[in-house]
Parts: structure tokens; sequence; C-alpha cells
């Protein structure tokens, strides 16, 4: 992996929901209407995020690319990305600032509450990756006692320190406010591994030669999907997505796409309406 593409990943997958308070949001026409209207679906996004969004050679690209641009041929539109930081995108989505969400986020319960979520688009199990060549992290509970790091607020440094917490010799979990710092941290040694959702750490592993996954995962079996406004104007727009990932998965385009990727196809339920998490 070429130290560019390095710098540029960054998988915060997740958010605290509680960031920011938003004003209220004026009523308007149904948000299907107006994106079929305008002929565009605007998308929020960050793009530190491979292998789902992330700048490369100065171009946007990534599974989410590939994905909205199938599903704005379904809906006979036209894609416009807006990015931003990732802590920026769910209260962007929210105020109407964007439509939709194509920054995946690992579907749970508390965020069911506020959101509703396209259907999954890959598993978010988490696993560990570690320097190649390491032999003293053959499975997750090996990193008893050693320093570890993930993206601060996401569901994998949550899981991680639980992790951490039930070993018989516990090091220091680090919080990171991007995973290119805690990859950089882990290729110059200043920790042992980084725990990130098995997609992501797959994708960084194939492409970096410098460091490997360690198996098995641990935690809940988990799912990453786009995050999609719960309110009454979102309804049918709601619905219409989840149509069009439908078609694009039945057809073999979502598989394609995830082989791009990942270099793996994902077997993921067409909803997740009881998370384990």
């Amino acid at each position: 992996m070429n130290r560019r593409v390095l710098i540029n990943w960054s998988l915060a997958l997740g958010v605290s929901l509680g960031l920011s308070t938003l004003a209220p949001k004026v009523a308007s026409a149904d948000v299907l209407d107006a994106v079929k209207k305008a002929g565009v679906l605007k998308v929020g996004t960050e793009t530190e995020f491979a292998p789902f969004d992330f700048i490369d050679k100065g171009k946007h690209v990534g599974l989410n690319v590939d994905l909205f641009d199938e599903i704005g041929k379904e809906l006979g539109v036209k894609i416009e990305w807006i990015a931003l930081p990732w802590d920026g995108v769910l209260p962007g989505l929210e105020s109407g600032k964007f439509d939709i969400v194509a920054g995946p986020a690992t579907i749970t319960k508390k965020r069911l509450e506020r959101y509703k979520f396209s259907p999954p688009i890959a598993e978010a199990t988490v696993a560990i990756l570690k320097k190649k060549g390491d032999a003293s992290i053959t499975k997750p509970e090996d990193i008893a006692g050693k320093a570890t790091g993930a993206g601060k607020a996401t569901v994998q440094l949550s899981l991680l320190q639980d992790l951490v917490k039930k070993l018989p010799k516990q090091g220091e979990v680090k919080e990171y406010v991007g995973f290119n710092e805690a990859y950089a941290d882990l290729a110059a040694g200043r920790i042992a591994a980084v725990a990130n959702s098995l997609p992501n750490i797959a994708f960084v592993a194939q492409t970096s030669g410098a460091f490997e996954v360690v198996l098995p995962t641990f935690g809940p079996k988990t799912y990453f999907g786009f995050p999609e406004n719960a309110d009454a104007e979102h309804v049918k727009l709601n619905e219409a997505v989840a149509v069009a990932m439908g078609k694009i998965k039945a057809d073999g385009r979502m598989g394609k796409i995830q082989k791009k990727w990942f270099g793996v196809e994902f077997d993921t339920p067409a909803e997740v309406k009881e998370p384990s998490l």
C-alpha cells in the first residue's frame, strides 16, 4: 500500500447520537417527489472511509460510489455528492442538507430509535488488524496487555473496550479521530493492533502488504446500512431506495460491487429489524 492511500483512510463508522442540538425542521413536500422533479438525489458522506468512500488520485471512489450509481439508475436521477466530516453527516441528514447518507453505519438498536436504515450492504462484525508477521497475536484474546486502538465514538471501539475488560491483563486502548492515525501508529509499532469491521480491515490488509487480519472475529454479528431520515416526508424515498437495492442485489450487481471492493460477497438480510447491539 502506498503512503498516500494510507493517509487518506479513515474508517470512522459510528457517531454519538447526542453530539448536537438541531433546530426544528421546517415542513416540506414529499422528498421523493422533490428528488424526481429535480432529477437529483443529494447524498451526504465523508470521503475518508475506504473501501466505502475515499479519494484516490483526486477521484472520489469506493463501494458507495458504485452502488449509488446503480441506485440513481433505478430511480432515474443523478447523484450529487456532499462531502463533510463524519460528525456532521447525521446532523446534516436531519436538517435536510441532503436526502440520504452514503457513509455506512453499524445498525444498532439505539440508532434505529432515531433513524431508518437501508437494506444492509455488508457485514460489520469486528476483527483485529496486526502488523504482518507478528506471531504474538494469532487470535483476538492475544491482545491481552498490549496497546490497541480504534476510531473514536465507533461501535468498533466499544467492542474492543469490552473485549479488553474481559482479558486477564488489560492493555491501553487508544481512541483515534480517524482510523488512518490508528493504522499509522500500528505501522510504526506504537500500538499492537487495530479493531475495525472485517470488510474494512480485509481491504486494508489486501492492499497494503503491511498488515494481516486476525481471525476469528469477535463481538456479535452486525451489519452496515445507510442511515435514512425517519420522518414522514422521507417514507416514499426510503421505500424507493429499498426497492432499488433489492433489484441490485437480486440481479447480481450488489455481489459484483462487493467482490470488487472486499474480494468476497456478503450474505446480508433484506432488513435488520432486531440488531444484536
